[in-house]
């Protein structure tokens, strides 16, 4: 292949530069492989992520080599980029690329980004549209014990009348998302993932816990609530990992739960689950669900006593979070 190829993207071009580059060791795929990759799923990338700023985790060199995350798109993108104005905790503002389209989507492969990290909103960074339950394998934990705490949350969000959607992390874990009505931000969104983590932790203790300091979770999997925390991003859906395997983190049926193999969804077999398969989350976003009930769990922990949840470190201390400091520390002190 040449030295660059060009491509007709609805009516954008797109340089693809040094196209052959091997970007994932493990079986030589290549830059262009993952262009034709993201060309093959880009009806089920797109349902979910358009619209949304992006979070660009960068590997020139492929997956395995030097590495950093971009916020704000260079001073050298092209003018017809659309981005939205994001923040970080500490109020820090920058200019995000938004997944308007496939176009936006292959500039970004070009320069190198094998990761895109999502925010949780459309239009404006008030009103949180997605909630996500990150379900973390504490060491000692197998994928046997993920699919099992998988299925009780479900269970839990089908008992409170809540639709939820299953993916891989295209990494250890698994990922649980809810369409949410347009109607709270980000702090009531994780104030609802706070209460329901612990109710779940409540239901199956010995499974799974919702304990912040990993000094607290045994050999459980941890419902990480502060995924939901506002200015927070997560791997998107149908998106590539900087893997040397080059694995995606893939929507899956509930009823794939029990057999899928994470590991084995990659760029080379992705596509061809599209084809066969469809969109296991077609019309996610058609039915945007309330998050009311776990609003209600969060109000009668609150009033029974129950402290908010601890936040990350890089985050403002929050009214009513407890101390920021391991129970051990705490102990000494």
């Amino acid at each position: 292949m040449s030295e660059s190829v060009t491509l007709d993207i609805d009516g954008t071009e797109i340089t693809v530069s040094n196209p052959d580059k091997v970007f994932f060791k493990q079986r030589g795929e290549t830059k262009f492989d993952l262009v034709r990759y993201y060309q093959a799923v880009a009806e089920p990338l797109l349902g979910t992520l358009r619209g949304r700023p992006l979070l660009l985790e960068r590997y020139p060199s492929g997956a395995g080599g030097k590495s950093w995350f971009q916020k704000r798109v260079p001073a050298s993108a092209p003018p017809w980029l659309t981005t939205k104005v994001v923040a970080t905790p500490n109020g820090t503002t920058s200019d995000a690329l938004v997944a308007a389209d496939m176009a936006h989507i292959l500039w970004a492969v070009n320069i190198g980004c094998l990761g895109f990290h999502v925010w949780p909103f459309h239009e404006s960074p008030d009103v949180t549209d997605e909630l996500r339950i990150d379900l973390d394998p504490s060491p000692g934990i197998g994928f046997a014990e993920l699919r099992e705490a998988a299925s009780l949350t479900r269970e839990l969000f089908e008992e409170l009348g809540i639709e939820a959607h299953l993916k891989t992390s295209g990494s250890r874990g698994l990922h649980i998302y809810v369409a949410v009505q347009p109607r709270w931000d980000g702090y009531q969104v994780r104030a609802a993932a706070v209460a329901f983590a612990r109710e779940l932790e409540r239901r199956h203790p010995k499974l799974i816990t919702a304990k912040w300091w990993k000094e607290e979770r045994g050999a459980r999997v941890f419902v990480d609530f502060n995924q939901n925390a506002p200015h927070k991003t997560v791997f998107g859906a149908w998106c590539v990992r900087p893997r040397v395997g080059a694995q995606v983190s893939t929507p899956i049926a509930w009823h794939e739960l029990d057999s899928v193999e994470p590991d084995t969804l990659t760029i080379a077999t992705a596509p061809a689950r599209v084809a066969d398969l469809g969109d296991p989350w077609q019309g996610y976003h058609d039915r945007p669900q309330s998050i009311e009930p776990l609003l209600e769990f969060s109000e009668r922990d609150l009033a029974a006593g129950l402290m908010d949840a601890p936040w990350p470190p890089v985050y403002p201390k929050m009214p009513n979070e407890p101390p920021r400091v391991a129970p051990s520390r705490a102990k000494k002190v």
